[in-house]
């Protein structure tokens, strides 16, 4: 089993900054990809960003150039910088990790898992 664990939100104002850590923990052989999915108030869930284990990334227009997404390999972790938020960023943020490991005894060369969230609040 893997648990991915979120840290990093909270209430800022329109034009600050928070960084968001997400911490993956268990039976991991390796990741694959990392990212950040959030969804606002009755929204659908939408894609963030996300970085590849050789660093490329991909972004959502809608933050690009505000948020870099980054990660360390060795602590199994990801990272989100966001710069000058906006209300519209104003959401639950998730992280989400294809791992490659055991399940159950198993081995899964590509598993799916989700964290729990994290709520990022910017006030106008």
């Amino acid at each position: 089993q893997v648990q991915l664990v979120e840290s990093g939100g909270g209430l800022v104002q329109a034009g600050g900054s928070l960084r968001l850590s997400c911490a993956a923990s268990g039976s991991i052989i390796s990741i694959n990809v990392m990212g950040w999915y959030r969804q606002a108030p009755e929204k659908q869930r939408e894609l963030v960003a996300v970085v590849t284990r050789g660093s490329t990334t991909n972004y959502h227009d809608s933050v690009k150039g505000r948020f870099t997404i980054s990660r360390d390999n060795t602590k199994n972790t990801v990272y989100l910088q966001m710069n000058s938020l906006k209300p519209e960023d104003t959401a639950v943020y998730y992280c989400n990790a294809d791992v490659s490991g055991y399940y159950g005894g198993n081995y899964y060369p590509s598993r799916n898992y989700w964290g729990k969230g994290t709520l990022v609040t910017v006030s106008s």
